[in-house]
């Protein structure tokens, strides 16, 4: 009888882990992995004529992609996120620090607030932000304001259309990314631990870097995961903000699919991203945990 009870309980736990996991699994299998195995087989492969493609398992992509072109615009990627990541978290920490000050009914609308972004369309916000950086636009309505009031000759700053124009813009979309990791651990922290080292004499930038930063680094380098990622792959930002020399790895990989027509050369290009981002990843990991032990 016992034996029939635990083959039964066996049997309903079987069921329910396919009811669980199977239907996400086959999800992630369908509209993750197969899209990247199929744009793996197309950077080997070869464009024929206008539309065709030959699967011919050839490296000639991958040596394209290795122009010195393309490197230049890699590398440019990888400083616009790397510069975009380093801002957030300069922003982010002291806001996020505050957050965790003020009272326990204020933090629920801050945080409504930070998350209102994104009840509104990226393409809508981007347009906003190009209100504001124009020649014409918000801010140098603003300086012309003051500068008028303090009798200057003001002529307007070119804020769009340049590298500075697409990092504003990647800030700005991406620093809730940042704030939200980085207050949830500062959140969970033991706040006896400032104290004791402040008793025992350390400083107040001492206890940041030596007690506060070590424990909450995991939530840091997620926030920085999740702002780096995005953010070097970003399309729409650099295409409206940075003008015809702005350009990102993003934006020549979508030309390569969406006007050149050229699917392997664009397949090759998004390959090279993700290993290329895959390394700094498993080398940041790496970095850190040779810090921790």
């Amino acid at each position: 009888m016992l034996s029939g009870r635990f083959r039964a309980r066996n049997e309903n736990s079987r069921k329910v882990f396919l009811v669980t996991f199977l239907p996400p699994t086959i999800w992630l299998i369908l509209f993750l992995l197969a899209p990247v195995l199929i744009i793996v087989v197309y950077s080997f492969s070869q464009k024929v004529g206008l539309i065709n493609i030959e699967v011919n398992w050839v490296m000639d992509n991958y040596w394209r992609a290795a122009d010195p072109l393309y490197l230049k615009i890699f590398a440019k990627s990888f400083y616009i996120a790397g510069i975009t990541t380093f801002l957030c978290f300069i922003i982010s920490f002291p806001v996020a620090l505050a957050i965790t000050k003020v009272r326990q009914n204020w933090k629920l609308i801050i945080l409504v607030l930070l998350m209102l972004p994104f009840w509104i369309n990226l393409l809508i916000r981007t347009y906003a932000l190009i209100a504001v950086l124009r020649t014409r636009g918000f801010l140098n309505s603003g300086f012309e304001w003051i500068a008028v009031h303090l009798g200057l000759r003001f002529e307007p700053v070119q804020f769009l259309y340049n590298d500075t124009a697409i990092i504003i813009g990647l800030v700005y979309i991406h620093l809730p990314f940042m704030i939200l990791p980085i207050y949830a651990g500062l959140e969970g922290f033991d706040e006896t631990l400032k104290q004791a080292a402040k008793d025992l004499g350390s400083s107040s930038m001492q206890v940041y870097r030596h007690i506060v930063f070590p424990v909450i680094r995991p939530s840091v380098f997620a926030g920085c995961m999740l702002v780096f990622i995005p953010a070097l792959g970003s399309y729409l930002t650099p295409e409206l903000l940075g003008g015809t020399d702005g350009q990102l790895i993003a934006n020549v990989i979508e030309r390569q699919f969406k006007h050149a027509n050229d699917w392997p050369f664009g397949a090759a290009l998004s390959m090279v991203l993700i290993y290329l981002t895959c390394g700094v990843i498993t080398v940041w990991l790496l970095v850190a945990k040779r810090k921790k032990s």
